[in-house]
């Protein structure tokens, strides 16, 4: 793609894949995509924001497309993932970025502002606003144990993910199918009445992902050929899962931060037919308790889970105001 350019650095451990925009010089600015995407999740970022003068990095994270796929399940935890993040800056000669997130890519933007405000002194999350790190009950529940007393036998894509091996025997023997339904499955694009990714009495993931009728306005063929030949490197979503079997660890690990709070400015994206839990509008204001600094929410109309592939101009208006913002 034209103004983009690629290149593999080395950061705590492994070696990860980078696209980059805008001058070396620019204010830097860090991608963080989510499941099951790449780095060309921000294509169109990429592009408007390196034409502003930010110098933008996007990388595939750890387990995804040209990166490296640790074999351990348990090197995935958020510090492993806010690690690559740092060690990316560190790569690149970048003291300080603004980091911003979508899907699980939130969650790392959120951590890395929590964990490390020297070196990321603005964030911004898409899809998912920062749930907060709450003191352990004694005695301590797991978050999958607690999702498996409230829904029993029922389904949840959470815990279907749990099992090394289960998911990815249906994910992997199609990649292209997999990433077709997916995508479709949670944009603004499906008809309402025939959503169902929630679907308690599913039994595998295929019972609530849908077939596209055809091409989408925002996913071209050509675009899903990216995002397939990016899982195509490794052949599996072993590495996107293992994000998902880390989040009782990764709860263990995060405990002695609990009440911290993020005092960086903040900006959520939210839209309008999300299927994200719990993103509405009073739970992501309730938020300014752990994130003073946070912006006016921006709800993106007509727009699904994919809010910066859907609605990319609403998206990239809303992060170059911010930037303009937190620019010095």
């Amino acid at each position: 793609m034209d103004g983009i350019r690629h290149r593999t650095v080395e950061t705590n451990g492994i070696s990860m894949h980078v696209a980059e925009a805008g001058p070396d010089d620019g204010r830097a600015v860090v991608l963080c995509h989510g499941f099951p995407e790449c780095w060309y999740s921000w294509r169109h970022q990429l592009t408007a924001l390196g034409e502003a003068g930010f110098h933008v990095l996007a990388p595939d994270q750890r387990g995804y497309g040209l990166t490296d796929m640790p074999a351990d399940v348990d090197q995935y935890t958020q510090l492993h993932l806010v690690g690559d993040i740092v060690g990316l800056l560190d790569a690149v000669g970048v003291e300080q970025a603004v980091v911003v997130g979508h899907d699980w890519g939130a969650p790392v933007a959120w951590h890395s502002a929590l964990l490390r405000p020297d070196r990321f002194d603005a964030v911004a999350a898409l899809s998912v606003h920062w749930g907060g790190i709450a003191p352990r009950r004694t005695p301590a529940v797991k978050p999958t144990e607690g999702l498996r007393a409230a829904l029993g036998d029922a389904f949840l894509y959470i815990l279907y993910f749990q099992e090394p091996g289960l998911a990815e025997r249906e994910l992997d023997s199609d990649l292209r199918r997999t990433l077709r339904q997916f995508l479709y499955e949670l944009s603004g694009d499906i008809p309402r009445e025939q959503y169902r990714f929630f679907d308690t009495t599913a039994r595998d993931i295929w019972d609530v992902l849908a077939e596209p009728p055809g091409p989408l306005d925002w996913l071209s063929d050509d675009d899903l050929d990216m995002f397939v030949e990016s899982f195509a490197h490794h052949g599996t979503f072993f590495g996107g899962l293992n994000w998902y079997r880390n989040i009782d660890r990764s709860t263990e690990l995060l405990a002695p931060f609990a009440g911290r709070t993020i005092n960086q400015p903040a900006l959520f994206i939210g839209a309008e037919f999300d299927s994200i839990f719990g993103q509405t509008p009073e739970a992501v204001l309730a938020t300014r308790a752990y994130v003073p600094s946070l912006r006016e929410p921006i709800w993106v109309k007509g727009s699904g889970h994919w809010i910066q592939q859907e609605e990319p101009s609403v998206v990239n208006d809303a992060l170059l105001d911010f930037l303009g913002e937190v620019r010095t």
